[in-house]
């Protein structure tokens, strides 16, 4: 059967299909087993190693759970910030004065092009001589200001683009009928780009999650990655297993942001396609006799 896009596979080319399955399969398998047995020999599998994750709460209260609460301090205080910064900046990238889009453009390029890591060491430096900020909260504050300075960035781009995806007629029609450009952006642009800028905007915020890790690898900022080191010395060097933990972890913090965004743009999308009530039957027929009642006093 064929399709518009494609014909259908023929003979050798399902014979080719199912060859390469195979050999795709038995690869992934062999190198699992080399990864096991090279853990196995390295005692890395030991139930000693693991067993303070999974026989316990004194590593989860001593370890994890405070390195998660700032791990998740971090990432919530960089979205609250950068997500509305970085949807001012991007409107005003679209701005019909060029004393706003210039400046606008000039910081989002210029804070894209920095990596994040070299930013939060920069706050870090600011902090430190600048400010009064305790040496206790100085890496928060520098692994925040890094992510903010850069996500915003990134972001104001996803909503430009956003933007400029929609028809033209969109903004044209309201203009046509009276409404200014702020009220064209506000009530008709932004809710339907929302949704089109959903799945970018997760992935960023899927990105901030991770990037606080660099805080805890570099700045000290005590973090789950900052954890680590601490808690697989005092369970005997069990690396494997705390890093195991902590990646876990991550999978299931940005796992459940991407359900909630697939979920709440589901909704979205639902919620767009509904233009109007619909008729039951017999109200349709009492409208219709209605219509004929009057169309014959006529």
């Amino acid at each position: 059967m064929s399709s518009v896009l494609y014909d259908a596979q023929g003979p050798r080319a399902k014979r080719r299909n199912v060859i390469l399955t195979i050999a795709f399969v038995v690869a992934v398998a062999a190198l699992m087993w080399w990864v096991i047995g090279t853990l196995q020999d390295k005692q890395q599998l030991d139930w000693e190693k693991w067993k303070p994750f999974l026989s316990g709460t004194e590593a989860w209260s001593t370890y994890i759970w405070p390195g998660l609460e700032n791990t998740l301090k971090a990432a919530a205080l960089s979205m609250i910030i950068a997500l509305p910064l970085g949807a001012v900046l991007g409107i005003s990238r679209l701005s019909d004065h060029v004393w706003v889009r210039v400046p606008a453009a000039v910081i989002v390029e210029f804070f894209r092009a920095i990596p994040v890591l070299v930013l939060m060491i920069f706050g870090l430096a600011l902090y430190s001589e600048y400010t009064n900020v305790s040496s206790d909260d100085r890496p928060l504050y520098a692994v925040v200001t890094g992510l903010v300075l850069y996500n915003a960035a990134v972001l104001a781009e996803i909503v430009r683009a956003g933007i400029l995806a929609l028809p033209k007629g969109q903004s044209e029609a309201a203009l046509a009928i009276g409404l200014t450009k702020g009220q064209t952006m506000r009530t008709i642009l932004l809710p339907q780009a929302v949704t089109a800028m959903l799945p970018a905007i997760v992935s960023q915020i899927v990105v901030i999650v991770k990037d606080t890790a660099l805080g805890g690898g570099v700045l000290t900022f005590p973090d789950l990655i900052a954890a680590v080191s601490p808690m697989s010395s005092y369970y005997g060097a069990n690396v494997i297993a705390s890093f195991t933990v902590v990646a876990l972890i991550f999978i299931a913090i940005n796992f459940a942001l991407t359900s909630f965004a697939s979920w709440l743009e589901r909704r979205l999308r639902r919620g767009k396609k509904s233009t109007g009530a619909v008729l039951k039957a017999d109200d349709a027929a009492i409208a219709g006799s209605a219509a004929t009642g009057a169309g014959s006093g006529v």
